[in-house]
C-alpha cells in the first residue's frame, strides 16, 4: 500500500513558506548550528511515524490519515490475536486463524520425528482395514467425558459428563493449541475421549473373524490388553489443583535443578515422594523404608495433597526434588504423570515393572533409560540397583543423563505437538463418514476457555497459550514398524530386563541379608 500523505504537493509547499521566512531573518552563523538539529528532529520524527506495531504490523497515525504496511521477515512468527474484550461482548469465536498456505516453499520442513512416534500406526492398527465409521464412535460414548468435532480448523464440544478436576479443561485447552500452531492442517474428524485413568477397550472382546470392530476411544495411557488410543495428558498444560507448571516452563526449572547439585554429590540412595493412597502397589512401595531394623537404600515419603494446597504448595516444588543419586517411579491406579518429571532429573530412575504405558514410554530402553524394579520384590530390587550403582557410579550416572537427554530432547513440547497433529491425522484418515456437528455442541476456541477463566487455570492457560501458527512445518514421520523391527524391539528391552535380573540373583545368592 502507498503511503498516503494528504493533498499532494501544495501541503508541503505550505511547510517551506513557513520555514523560509524564520530562516533567512536568523544570522548564518545560527543556521549552520540549527540545520543538523532539524534534520535529526526530522528523521526521527519519519521514523516513529513508519514504525510497526506489535499487534498489527503498521501503524496509522490520525494527524496525517497515514497507513504504512510492512512485509513480515519469515523468521517473525506471526501472532494470532486474542481479545477478551469483544469476546465478552459478543459470546462469539473469531474467524481469524492465519491459516497455512499448503504450497508454501519458504516454510523449513521438521525435524524427523522420535522413534516412538512410530507406536502411532500400531495404536491405529485395529482399524487399517475397516475404516472408521460413525457407528463405532458412536459406541465409545459409552464411557468418554466428552466428543470433540473438528471442521474446517474450528473445534466443537459435547460434554457428557464432567471429568476428575480439570482434565478435561487442559487436555481441550491443548487441542486448541495444535490448532492456533498449525491453523488449516488439522483435518475434519471427531473423536470420543475419556479422561479416567484405566483403559477400558478390552482387545479379547473384539477378536475373532465375526467379532464388531472396537470403538475408537482416546485416553492417557493403554496397556497390552487393551485398545484405547493413547493420547498426551493435560499436564503438559499444567495442573491446576497441584501447582504443577506447564511442561515448557516446567521443564526449564527441572533443568536447572538439576545443575544445583551434581550427581555425585547427591544423596546416595533411592528417593520417592507420592500418594500411597491410590494403589496397592505404592503402599507395598512404603514397606521398603529406612527403618531401625533395615536400609534397603531407600528415602520414601507419603504426599498429603491436602495439606500441600493449604500451606501453598511449598514443599512439593518438582524442580528442588533432584537431590537424590536414585528417583523411583511407580504407578498408581494406572499410569502416572509423575514420569516424565521422574526421568528428567538426572537421577538414575529405577522404575518399578509397569502395567501401562503413554504416548512416549514405549521409546524408553531399559538398562538406557532406567533401570528395571521387580514388582514383586521391590525392597530387595531397589537395594540391588542402588548398591550397583553406587559401585558403579559412571555407568549409573550415563542411565540417568540418557534418561533426562530423552525427555528435554524427545518430550519437548514441539514433539509433543507433532505427535498429537500425526495422530489425529493418521486417525482421520481411516474415516469412512463426513464429520457433522450436532444440535447438542457448541463452538469452542481460546477465548471461550480463557476469558472466563479464574487463578491458576487461567494463569496455566496464558502461559501455554500459543502465540501463533509455527515457523516450521511438523516433524517427519519414521518408517512404521515392519514385523521384524517391531520384535526385534520387544527383544531388546526383553533381553535387557533379563540381564538386569540375572545380575541381581547372583548379588543375592552372595548376601546373607533375607527379606
Amino acid at each position: 500500500m502507498q503511503e498516503d500523505r494528504g493533498s499532494g504537493p501544495s501541503r508541503h509547499s505550505n511547510k517551506d513558506e513557513i520555514r523560509l521566512p524564520v530562516i533567512k531573518s536568523l544570522p548564518r552563523s545560527v543556521v549552520v548550528l540549527l540545520f543538523p538539529a532539524v534534520l535529526i528532529i526530522g528523521v526521527l520524527a519519519y521514523t516513529r511515524e513508519t514504525e510497526p506495531t506489535l499487534s498489527g504490523i503498521s501503524s496509522t497515525k490520525s494527524s496525517l490519515s497515514t497507513t504504512r504496511t510492512f512485509k513480515i521477515p519469515f523468521s517473525v512468527q506471526r501472532e494470532t490475536p486474542l481479545n477478551c474484550n469483544v469476546y465478552n461482548l459478543t459470546r462469539t469465536c473469531p474467524t481469524n486463524q492465519n491459516p497455512i498456505k499448503e504450497d508454501d516453499q519458504s516454510r523449513p520442513s521438521g525435524a524427523t520425528c522420535p522413534d516412538y512416534f512410530r507406536w502411532i500406526e500400531e495404536d491405529l492398527r485395529p482399524w487399517a482395514y475397516t475404516g472408521i465409521t460413525e457407528e463405532m464412535v458412536e459406541r465409545a460414548k459409552a464411557t468418554a467425558n466428552f466428543k470433540l468435532v473438528i471442521l474446517k480448523g474450528r473445534a466443537y464440544l459435547e460434554t457428557y459428563q464432567k471429568s476428575f478436576q480439570t482434565r478435561d479443561v487442559f487436555t481441550l485447552w491443548g487441542i486448541l493449541q495444535l490448532l492456533r500452531r498449525y491453523p488449516g492442517k488439522v483435518p475434519d474428524l471427531e473423536l470420543m475421549f475419556d479422561c479416567v485413568d484405566w483403559p477400558v477397550v478390552l482387545a479379547n472382546q473384539y477378536s475373532g473373524s465375526v467379532s464388531q470392530q472396537p470403538p475408537p476411544l482416546f485416553r492417557y495411557c493403554g496397556n497390552d490388553d487393551t485398545l484405547d488410543i493413547v493420547f498426551p495428558d493435560w499436564s503438559f498444560w499444567g495442573w491446576a489443583e497441584v501447582n504443577i507448571k506447564p511442561w515448557e516452563i516446567l521443564m526449564g526449572e527441572l533443568k536447572e535443578g538439576n545443575e544445583r547439585i551434581p550427581w555425585l554429590n547427591r544423596e546416595p540412595y533411592a528417593y520417592w515422594k507420592g500418594n500411597p493412597s491410590v494403589a496397592e502397589t505404592r503402599q507395598d512401595l512404603l514397606k521398603c523404608n529406612v527403618s531401625q531394623n533395615q536400609d534397603w537404600n531407600a528415602r520414601l515419603y507419603a504426599q498429603n495433597w491436602k495439606r500441600e494446597s493449604e500451606e501453598g504448595f511449598k514443599k512439593s516444588e518438582l524442580a528442588s526434588q533432584c537431590t537424590h543419586r536414585y528417583k523411583v517411579y511407580i504407578e498408581g491406579s494406572a499410569w502416572s504423570v509423575s514420569e516424565k518429571y521422574i526421568l528428567a532429573c538426572d537421577s538414575t530412575t529405577l522404575l518399578v515393572k509397569p502395567h501401562y504405558y503413554d504416548f512416549f514410554s514405549r521409546g524408553l530402553i531399559p538398562g538406557h533409560h532406567y533401570w528395571p524394579i521387580k514388582e514383586d520384590d521391590k525392597c530387595r530390587s531397589i537395594k540391588f540397583a542402588v548398591d550397583w550403582g553406587n559401585s558403579h557410579n559412571q555407568r549409573a550416572h550415563q542411565i540417568g543423563k540418557a534418561a533426562s537427554e530423552f525427555i528435554r530432547e524427545e518430550l519437548k513440547m514441539d514433539f509433543v505437538y507433532d505427535y498429537m497433529f500425526h495422530l489425529l491425522n493418521a486417525y482421520a484418515k481411516l474415516f469412512t463418514y463426513k464429520p457433522s456437528i450436532s444440535g447438542y455442541a457448541t463452538e469452542l476456541c481460546v477465548e471461550s476457555m480463557v476469558c472466563g477463566a479464574e487463578g491458576l487455570e487461567k494463569k496455566f492457560m496464558m502461559e501455554s497459550l500459543v502465540k501463533g501458527p509455527a515457523d516450521t512445518d511438523p516433524c517427519t514421520m519414521p518408517a512404521p514398524f515392519d514385523p521384524p523391527s517391531l520384535y526385534a524391539q520387544l527383544q531388546r528391552k526383553k533381553s535387557s530386563i533379563q540381564q538386569i535380573e540375572s545380575w541381581e540373583r547372583s548379588y543375592w545368592e552372595n548376601q546373607n541379608i533375607t527379606s
